[in-house]
């Protein structure tokens, strides 16, 4: 009997045709860093990694911020990549978790809205692979915008199988975002983001059990630091010349049916060049997760028209979804009735008072908290009455008075972007208590200007500071007006 050539068994063992979505994902990926940003979009890739740097420079002085940066410091390895908030320089992969965990230190940085914070792990997984290889400003701004564009299109083709398996759609996306960032700042060819994507496949990892974290450590290392890393990861390994499978979307024992048997491949290309998700991400303008924000608003408006005495609130009625991972966590930046009493007592929510953890036993607040009540908003099945859209908020005073306020899109998002000035107010009021008034101004003018820096390097004094022992230098913003 004829034996088969041992070209033919290799064949029919590994080689597989490439989809024309994987070849296409790739070719846009390998081209990305020479491709021009529209102007709108460039503007808006700066504001939001503006933004991330941030939310690492104030995350330096939190705990999680803190931890990371010990992590840092035990293992620094080589002297390449830059640590922010602290002098501290290591090689590329440890600063990407290290400065991963910072950007999401707590609840400071952006967040598209349908399952993903893309700045605390694209943002630093482009800064260490661009510090690597020395790349220009413009090629790390092109860069952290792939890197949205990819994380948010793998979460979306994918998003129909996730909710079964129970793994972090934070981490998920992460991953695919950091990896096209650092892969682009590598500079690789098409071929070898091909094999980027296989590596990530590899590292897609992340389970949902991060909500039951009571201090936001492994929070910021699931959303920020371990996605961070691992893009990083797969982009030095390919630069290195290691190679891998040609397509792991399609074929044999493929990433989208090891994820979710219903995905959809042809959404991993939807739109690409057309549809930037980078402008489709919404800054925060409180300091706590997103669910929080609309109620925060809504209090604000209330407490402009009408006075109230927290003494004399019987209950606060939030239409917001009970038992989701903002009803009462430990965090208090994720704790909705812990934000709501704060912002009764103090007519603001700051970045100072929602990491105070005394504020967290404090009679007075305990006492507020406790009168806060979620309930299902209208159309969720919760409420049952029909399509009568009730307000948001409701305060019931002791006297039996209700106030009712509804609100409209919130400060930040997409339907209301905040201004340039209101945008650069945040982040100057965030980091000056760290870096000082002059470094936070001369820093943002820089990242505002990036696509004219010439080597992405230039910013690492600009983002470092020697840490001095004693209390956190916590932020007041936003201030009360």
């Amino acid at each position: 009997m004829e034996q088969a050539q041992p070209s033919a068994r290799a064949a029919t063992a590994t080689s597989h045709p490439v989809s024309d979505i994987t070849a296409r994902l790739a070719s846009y990926m390998s081209e990305a860093g020479e491709r021009p940003l529209p102007d709108k979009v460039l503007e808006q890739a700066k504001w939001h990694i503006l933004d991330t740097i941030a939310a690492m420079i104030s995350g330096s002085e939190l705990p999680p911020g803190r931890a990371a940066i010990a992590f840092a410091r035990a293992y620094a390895g080589s002297a390449l990549a830059t640590i922010a908030g602290d002098t501290a320089l290591s090689g590329p992969i440890e600063a990407a978790l290290t400065n991963g965990v910072l950007a999401h230190a707590d609840e400071t940085d952006d967040s598209w809205p349908n399952g993903w914070h893309p700045g605390c792990n694209t943002v630093p997984a482009a800064l260490a692979a661009g510090e690597q290889f020395g790349i220009s400003g413009a090629r790390f701004v092109r860069a952290v915008a792939l890197g949205y564009d990819v994380g948010s299109r793998v979460l979306i083709a994918t998003r129909a199988g996730l909710a079964d398996t129970h793994k972090a759609t934070h981490a998920v996306a992460g991953v695919w975002g950091a990896a096209a960032a650092a892969g682009c700042a590598a500079g690789l060819t098409a071929q070898q983001m091909r094999w980027v994507l296989d590596y990530t496949a590899q590292q897609s990892s992340g389970i949902a059990s991060w909500y039951r974290d009571s201090s936001h450590i492994e929070k910021g290392f699931v959303f920020g630091g371990m996605p961070a890393r691992n893009g990083v990861t797969s982009a030095l390994l390919v630069q290195l010349g290691w190679n891998g499978v040609d397509d792991i979307m399609s074929g044999r024992d493929n990433y989208l049916l090891a994820t979710s048997p219903q995905a959809r491949p042809d959404l991993l290309i939807d739109g690409l060049g057309e549809r930037y998700e980078i402008a489709r991400t919404n800054i925060k303008r409180w300091t706590v997760g997103s669910p929080i924000q609309a109620p925060l608003d809504a209090m604000e408006a209330l407490l402009k028209r009408q006075p109230v005495d927290p003494d004399r609130v019987r209950e606060m009625l939030v239409r917001s979804a009970p038992e989701s991972v903002v009803d009462n966590s430990d965090p208090p930046d994720i704790n909705i009735q812990h934000a709501m009493a704060l912002m009764v007592i103090d007519r603001t929510v700051t970045f100072r008072s929602i990491h105070e953890l005394s504020r967290m036993q404090d009679p007075r607040v305990l006492r507020l908290r406790a009168r806060v009540r979620l309930e299902a908003p209208a159309g969720g099945g919760g409420t049952g009455r029909g399509a009568v859209r009730l307000p948001l908020l409701e305060v019931t005073l002791n006297d039996g008075t209700r106030l009712t306020q509804d609100t409209g899109p919130v400060l930040g998002t997409v339907e209301n972007p905040m201004t340039r000035e209101q945008f650069v107010a945040k982040c100057r009021d965030l980091m000056t208590p760290v870096v000082g008034e002059s470094q936070s101004t001369r820093l943002i003018d820089r990242v505002l200007d990036l696509e004219r820096i010439k080597d992405v390097r230039e910013l690492r004094p600009l983002l470092q500071r020697t840490y001095r022992p004693g209390p956190p230098r916590l932020s007041e913003y936003p201030s009360r007006k």
